[in-house]
């Protein structure tokens, strides 16, 4: 019998959590219970992750968009937010998390605001899972804030045309120092990236599952892996025959 050739994991995962309010529906119960019953997955998968050997785990939490949601539930989701916060700060102490929050904070009540402060201060050297959560963020909203930024260093002549190349981009952007995500799962069987990472997934594989983010399991991304491991990743270039 042939042996089995070790995975290669990716370095950087990137999850849309997706089906947390239809996979609560599905068992005759409220929206706000599939997102707590997911909250408590992201724990699980960032303790999954780690352990089979990725280093950095993006999760896409809150969007720019879900403030559109009833309010009810955005109101649900900011309180388990703020109780997530308390949770995290005691798990990234027990697995030594580095933890980051990337979108507009500013956007956030100032609560929120200060316990985000706290989690990055009290885990920033820490050398475990690097792990960053996508609150209130949008790729669009990234991009302007950073073109925004790109314009004012301009009209105060700090830099000119020739300044701006990719890697100067990059660092304008939320996810600055952080490698590009290799792989994109998006669970519940949506096939689109829904305004995330919408400049650093420019070479990420993409993975679609039919479970909901609260079924995900960590053989379902040993799974993802799996496929990432069958794809080609040229980034541009051909197949030398």
């Amino acid at each position: 019998m042939a042996e089995q050739k070790e995975l290669v994991m990716p370095k950087h995962v990137a999850i849309i959590l997706d089906g947390n309010g239809r996979w609560a529906k599905s068992k005759g119960m409220p929206r706000n219970y599939g997102h707590v019953q997911g909250a408590k997955n992201v724990e699980v998968i960032c303790e999954e992750a780690y352990k089979m050997g990725i280093s950095y785990l993006t999760v896409y939490a809150f969007s720019t968009e879900n403030w559109n949601r009833p309010k009810d539930e955005v109101d649900a989701l900011m309180k388990l937010l703020r109780n997530y916060m308390k949770t995290c700060l005691t798990t990234a102490k027990k697995n030594r998390m580095c933890v980051r929050v990337l979108g507009d904070k500013t956007g956030l009540d100032e609560d929120i605001r200060k316990r985000i402060a706290q989690l990055e201060e009290s885990t920033k050297d820490n050398d475990g899972l690097h792990f960053q959560i996508a609150l209130n963020y949008g790729g669009r909203d990234e991009i302007i804030r950073a073109v925004k930024r790109i314009a004012e260093k301009a009209a105060g002549d700090e830099i000119t045309g020739s300044d701006i190349t990719e890697d100067y981009f990059s660092g304008l952007l939320d996810t600055k120092g952080l490698p590009e995500p290799d792989l994109l799962i998006r669970t519940c069987n949506e096939q689109r990236i829904s305004n995330f990472l919408l400049w650093q997934l420019a070479y990420t594989e993409f993975y679609f599952t039919p479970l909901a983010w609260p079924d995900f399991s960590k053989q379902e991304l040993v799974k993802a892996v799996e496929a990432y491991n069958h794809r080609d990743r040229r980034y541009g270039r051909i197949e030398e025959e």
